[in-house]
């Protein structure tokens, strides 16, 4: 290793970049070290993409899966609901009292054989009335309805969701709701009385076409059970359900072409024999309908997330931090730190320069690494059977370059732990038990949800959070866990957690720099 000594006594950001630039390039380990850093994240992640492989089955015969709808923003979702709809041409409004919801729940059997049914609403349960763009799935969409614990809420469009007033429904507490349509603009109102009306919400749905579907729906998602495993992690398994709502003084106004109402069970799963399976049905009475249905509209958690590529930047990462540390303490081990500091008034600054170039050799490196394993990885993925959760490619762009990121500052951390601590061995070894371990801890089988996320909040391993692609939705009833791919903190919030470690690991071993070494 070479150093360079700035003899006039002063030396600018630029030239002190340019000799730690030289430093490290000049240790052929080091770089060395830093691309095989990078390979191992390229390798482990393509090599987990080859051994994922998803089929599904028509009776004894392996088919490909079917697709899965996308929803208008371009979201994966589940759309599957009992529909008892007509023809809306132009403006209109349907208003209907929903009197009662009931459904059932299967639970573990306690029977061998014997299906387990039992009464009961899950709380996402749904029914109301909905105008929709057309049957097809994913299509636009905007209801008002009653859920099984959550009130009364207007949706549009899978993801967006706006509660009403609290409460749930019964013979002797109906709720009354209403949809209008004006042209894109759909506004939700809901009634005790179906005199005063309080409006929910409005949403607008751009390029929404003159005829659209209007009428009454219910639909109702698994039952989750979240249960501890043995090693502490939690297990979710979710169960069959189905919810009945009855509507009665059911309105129209508006043109509606085509006759009578019609039934339509939208996203039905075929059996093999072509049969339904977990059917909707209606029927209607005097003016009185019974619509009982399966399934949810929603965005879908079924599927793997681009980030599943990445499964090498853990191993990459402990070899960025092992090249950070030695980058500051082979100065230290060499004795040339004081012949380096002699050449630099301002001590901080080799400091500071030292971090902004291992922060740069890492970013670059990890951003070559993550693009090329996300791109190649996720066609394994898809070439195998796998559905990918599609994201925007904002988000794409965030993951990778938010990785990259990630490993940048997680080596400027390692660095400043390495100027603290002056040997290489604590350095490293504190520096994997702020960010490796609580990582490992929080998304393996070990902890109870809570304390895992009680980790990914408060120490630096929170910065993972950047790689999440898929929201957390407060509409959907999911198992929102380290362990399956969702973090605490937001993804930039996450990182900001990360990057004040490493801030704060860098002042101080600044500090202690112009002290010990004065």
């Amino acid at each position: 290793m070479t150093t360079t000594v700035n003899r006039s006594g002063s030396g600018g950001p630029a030239r002190l970049l340019r000799a730690e630039w030289a430093k490290f390039r000049t240790v052929r380990g080091w770089v060395i070290a830093m691309i095989a850093g990078a390979l191992v994240i390229v390798l482990l992640g393509l090599s987990s993409a080859s051994g994922s492989h998803t089929s599904c089955t028509s009776g004894p015969t392996e088919t490909a899966c079917p697709a899965v709808p996308v929803g208008p923003g371009g979201e994966a979702v589940e759309d599957k609901f009992y529909f008892v709809h007509r023809t809306l041409a132009g403006n209109g409004s349907i208003t209907a009292r929903v009197t009662s919801m009931t459904g059932q729940i299967r639970k573990p059997d306690v029977t061998p054989g014997v299906r387990n049914l039992v009464p009961g609403v899950v709380p996402w349960a749904k029914a109301g009335v909905m105008v929709k763009h057309s049957t097809k799935q994913g299509s636009a969409y905007a209801a008002v309805m009653v859920t099984g614990a959550h009130g009364v809420r207007m949706q549009h469009n899978f993801t967006q969701d706006v509660a009403g007033r609290p409460g749930g429904v019964s013979e002797d507490s109906p709720r009354w709701l209403r949809l209008t349509r004006s042209g894109d603009a759909l506004t939700g109102y809901e009634s005790p009385d179906g005199t005063n009306w309080a409006e929910v919400g409005t949403a607008r749905l751009p390029g929404l076409p003159a005829t659209v579907e209007i009428g009454l729906f219910a639909t109702s998602p698994g039952d989750l059970t979240v249960t501890q495993g043995d090693l502490g992690g939690s297990i979710s398994a979710a169960r069959f359900t189905e919810v009945t709502a009855v509507f009665d003084r059911v309105g129209l106004e508006g043109e509606m072409p085509g006759g009578a109402w019609r039934n339509d069970d939208i996203g039905v799963t075929k059996a093999p024999d072509g049969s339904s399976h977990h059917p909707g049905r209606a029927s209607v009475s005097d003016g009185t309908f019974s619509v009982t249905g399966v399934g949810d509209i929603a965005p879908s958690m079924e599927g793997q997330t681009v980030e599943r590529t990445l499964t090498g930047v853990l191993t990459g990462l402990i070899v960025v931090i092992v090249v950070a540390v030695m980058f500051i303490t082979a100065e230290y081990r060499r004795g040339l730190i004081r012949t380096t500091l002699i050449a630099i008034p301002h001590r901080g600054r080799m400091l500071v320069a030292k971090a902004l170039t291992i922060g740069t050799v890492t970013f670059v490196a990890g951003l070559a690494a993550t693009s090329i394993t996300l791109t190649f990885g996720t066609q394994i993925l898809r070439a195998n059977g796998n559905f990918i959760l599609p994201v925007s490619w904002l988000t794409e762009v965030r993951v990778v370059v938010g990785t990259a990121a990630l490993l940048a500052v997680a080596a400027v951390l390692a660095l400043a732990l390495g100027a603290l601590f002056r040997r290489s061995v604590g350095a490293v070894v504190t520096a994997i038990v702020l960010i490796v371990v609580p990582y490992v801890l929080a998304t393996t089988s070990v902890l109870p949800d809570t304390a895992a996320r009680w980790l990914l909040r408060v120490t630096p391993a929170a910065g993972f959070a950047i790689q999440q692609s898929i929201p957390e939705y407060a509409h959907v009833l999911g198992h929102y866990a380290p362990i399956s791919g969702f973090y605490p903190l937001a993804p930039w919030a996450g990182f900001a957690v990360l990057a004040g470690y490493a801030a704060l690991a860098l002042g101080l071993a600044v500090v202690q720099l112009r002290r010990r070494d004065a």
